[in-house]
This record gives C-alpha cells, sequence and structure tokens, in this order.
C-alpha cells in the first residue's frame, strides 16, 4: 500500500541520538516527518554505550577507592555477586528511565513527527518501504547507528565471548578476561572490571589508545599496570578456540607465540555500521572498507536526497558528533540549509581513571599537516591541584604552530580531564595562542590550571614559579 504522495516531507531512519535530532529539527522547521524505529528506540548511547558503561565505571571507581582506603583487597563470592547483580539492577533502571523521559515520552511534544515501528526500513527509489509498504518521500536521512565489530580470528564464533553490550548484562563475574583491542572503550571497561576483582589482560595490535599522543598511552599503560592489569602491546592475533568452558587465544608478542587463556574473550575491536538491509548498492550509495556510507561535509551521500548521519555514516563516532551530523543533515535536507561540518575544535573523552580528553591535533598529525610543530608535556607533578589531591597521574601535552604560536590541540590526563578540555576546545575555536592561554586567569588549585602551566611550559620552567604567581 502506498501512502498519499506528500504525507512527510523527510524519512529519518534510525531512532537513536542522531535519528531524534534530525527528526525534532525537522519538526521544529515545520516539516513533516516519518521517524522509523531501527531497533531499541534511544540508539546506543542510552541504552547500550554511554550511559550504562558510565554508570558502572564510576561505581567501580568508588569501589576501587574504598578499597584502597581501606586496605581491602576485594573479595570473591556471594557479597560480591550480590553486588554486581545490584550494580547491573541500577544500570538497568537508569537506562529504562532515561530511555523514556529523554527519547519516548519526548515525540508527542512535536506533532510534525510520525513514529513508525513496523520493521525494518528499505531505501527505494521515491522513498522507503517499511513493514510492506512504499512511503513516497522526497529527502531521506539514514541513522541506523553501529554496532560491536567481530575482529576477523579464526574459529571465533566457537569461543565464549562478549562485547561491550554483553558483558554489562552478566550475571555473575568471571574470573578472568581477555579484552581484544585497546581503543577508548576497551580501556574503559577493561579498567572497570579489573577494579571489581576480574584477572584481566588487553591485547591490542598497536598500543593503547592509538590514536592519542604516544606520552598519553605510555602513561595509561603505567597506570593500568599499577593496578594490576596486563598488557600485551605490539601483539598480533592468530587464532582462538574453546577450552571447555574458557576460551584461548593464540598471540605472538615480541616474537614469541602464547596462548592465552581466560573465561571470556571481550572483543573491542572497534564498531561497525548497521546497514544490512538498507539496500545501500542498490540506489548507488558509496560506503567505505570498513562498511559505513560515504557522506559530504554536508552530510548527503552519493545519492541526492539522501543523508546519513551518526554511527552508521563515515564520521566521528560519538553521541554527541552523531546528533550535530543530525541536525546539519536535517537542516541542509529540508529546511534549505547549505551547512558544512566542522570537527575542528571537536573533544574526546576517554573515562578511565584518569580520565584523557583532547581536541585538536596531534603532534604527528599536525606534523603531517605541514606545520612547523612545537609542544610542551607538562606532568601532573607540577600541578598544584594534583599535589593537593596526592594524585600526580597523568600529563598535559600542547600541540601549537611553532610560526604563530597558534594553538593546534592539546590533551589531558588527569581525574577532572573530561571537565577541563572544555577550556582548551574553546581556546582552539577561537585561535588563541600559547602566550595569550598562559597570561589567562585561571583559578588556583584546579586541574584545567594546568592548561595555564603548559602554555608558560612553552617558555619557561614552570617548576621555578611559585604556587600561584604565574
Amino acid at each position: 500500500m502506498c501512502a498519499p504522495k506528500g504525507d512527510f516531507d523527510l524519512a529519518v531512519i534510525g531512532a537513536g541520538s542522531a535519528g531524534f535530532s534530525a527528526a525534532i529539527t525537522a519538526a521544529e522547521g515545520g516539516k513533516r516527518v516519518a521517524l522509523i524505529g531501527h531497533g531499541t528506540i534511544g540508539g546506543t548511547c542510552v541504552n547500550v554505550g554511554c550511559v550504562p558503561s558510565k554508570t558502572m565505571i564510576r561505581a567501580a571507581e568508588a569501589v576501587h577507592g574504598a578499597q584502597a582506603a581501606h586496605r581491602f583487597p576485594g573479595l570473591r563470592g556471594s557479597a560480591e555477586l550480590a553486588s554486581w547483580a545490584a550494580l547491573v539492577a541500577a544500570k538497568d533502571d537508569l537506562v529504562s528511565t532515561l530511555r523514556q523521559k529523554k527519547y519516548a515520552d519526548l515525540l508527542p511534544g512535536y506533532e510534525g513527527v510520525t513514529y513508525i515501528d513496523e520493521g525494518p526500513a528499505r531505501l527505494v527509489p521515491g522513498g522507503v518501504e517499511v513493514g510492506g509498504r512504499k512511503i513516497t518521500i522526497p529527502k531521506v536521512i539514514v541513522a541506523t547507528g553501529g554496532r560491536p565489530a567481530v575482529p576477523d580470528i579464526p574459529d571465533i564464533p566457537d569461543v565464549p565471548t562478549l562485547d561491550s553490550t554483553s558483558l554489562l548484562e552478566l550475571e555473575r563475574l568471571p574470573e578472568s578476561l581477555i579484552f581484544l583491542g585497546g581503543g577508548y572503550i576497551g580501556v574503559e571497561l577493561a579498567q572497570m572490571m579489573a577494579r571489581i576483582c576480574t584477572r584481566v589482560t588487553i591485547v591490542c595490535r598497536s598500543r593503547l589508545l592509538p590514536r592519542a599522543e604516544p606520552e598519553i598511552s605510555e602513561a595509561l599503560t603505567e597506570t593500568l599496570h599499577a593496578e594490576g592489569l596486563t598488557i600485551l602491546d605490539g601483539a598480533t592475533y592468530h587464532a582462538a578456540r574453546r577450552d571447555g568452558d574458557r576460551a584461548v587465544l593464540t598471540v605472538t608478542v615480541d616474537g614469541a607465540e602464547r596462548n592465552l587463556t581466560a573465561d571470556r574473550l571481550v572483543l573491542t575491536t572497534g564498531r561497525a555500521p548497521n546497514i544490512g538491509g538498507l539496500g545501500l548498492a542498490e540506489m548507488g550509495i558509496e560506503t567505505d572498507a570498513r562498511g559505513a556510507i560515504r557522506v559530504g561535509d554536508d552530510m548527503q551521500t552519493t545519492q541526492t536526497g539522501i543523508y546519513a548521519a551518526g554511527d552508521v555514516a563515515d564520521r566521528d563516532q560519538f553521541v554527541y558528533m552523531a546528533a550535530y551530523g543530525g541536525k546539519l543533515a536535517a537542516r541542509n535536507a529540508v529546511l534549505g540549509g547549505s551547512e558544512r561540518c566542522d570537527n575542528a575544535a571537536m573533544p574526546w573523552v576517554v573515562f578511565t581513571d584518569p580520565q584523557v580528553a583532547g581536541v585538536g591535533l596531534t603532534e604527528a598529525q599536525a606534523r603531517n599537516g605541514g606545520y612547523d610543530v612545537k609542544t610542551s608535556v607538562l606532568t601532573l607533578d607540577n600541578l598544584p591541584r594534583a599535589l593537593a589531591a596526592r594524585d600526580t597521574r597523568g600529563l598535559i601535552k600542547l600541540v601549537a604552530d611553532a610560526q604563530t604560536d597558534r594553538l593546534l590541540g592539546g590533551v589531558i590526563m588527569a581525574p577532572e580531564g573530561a571537565d577541563s578540555v572544555q577550556t582548551l576546545v574553546l581556546a582552539l575555536k577561537f585561535g588563541m595562542t600559547t602566550k595569550a592561554l598562559g597570561e589567562t586567569i585561571f583559578p588556583y588549585l584546579t586541574t584545567v590550571e594546568g592548561l595555564k602551566l603548559a602554555a608558560q611550559t612553552f617558555d619557561m620552567d614552570v617548576a621555578q614559579l611559585s604556587c600561584c604567581a604565574g
């Protein structure tokens, strides 16, 4: 059955962050929107990503702090199992509440949005097909998100594995885990599980946080080692097999082949876009080597009138960038916009402890971009806040153009790094120089003051300054 032509101005496939942002933006502009469900309403972030992982990471951090303060090594047994079960239940309750409050309950407030949950959607000429019917719609935004990727390792389907979703749904704690991958998902969850008394090994092909500055990777490796995690970087995966109820991973590290055994392998080797059944090839929509939909700076695909945003597109995979991309796509698709995606001052955060947060170019990226680069590195034993808190784990690194002194990027590894990085975001956004940042007034005994000291480190030895004479 065909819906009458003109029923909708825009179809949005996917009801996560990108999809909701696109639908609301178009509806606020007076357009009629068909928001077509794809998976659980709310998408990755609220259901299986940011919200559940961060609440459990914070709980593990509290447990770790209590154990350190009282010298309790942690007990495995019925009490611990009950605590884990309570944590999972609390996480599920939070997810359910936010999914209802921030997604489902919002829809009735937007008269221009019609939610359609009749099965998977498929792109067809002139619109979309869903629930056995074609809906004729002039413009479409694909926002179907992503899912954990499965690495190409022989026999991996036969091995006891978990991913970032199923790990947070376990009914009981495993004795040991091997994490495959040292990206932000892997290091966050590995530290969390180690802090609640699971033996953890991280195996990665290069180094921890391979896209971050090497100084950060080294410092994070040292931190995780100190907490008892085993880190095997520069490893090559060969094969995996089941040994009874356990998993065995064969790797080569430093030229030697090893068999690693644990209760489960946790697959944190990246994410894959949800493109199955969309009919992309038939519509002439190109994808990259990872399967993500190629989009231009206007968020339009290689097919005129069809846009993509969020984790399904070949763009930055953060929930706030998904929302940003969905908004741009809607404005450009149906509101007469001509906006372009700009991620030059896009912050990113890794919720380890200490947190790692950054923005802009790394030193390597700046050099590859043709800049004459200068850098400064400030270890936290030079930061009064860290000394007062008796926690000097971490560092701050700034990257600048040596010719103009303009800041190009930076990264913070500190307990409050996530809440400090936005100052650096604004510095980059408005073209500040290192001199200007170093002369800005910052409050004393704060983590963010480290940015001022790091900027001053380009020209002086801040260890020679008195406490608040900067």
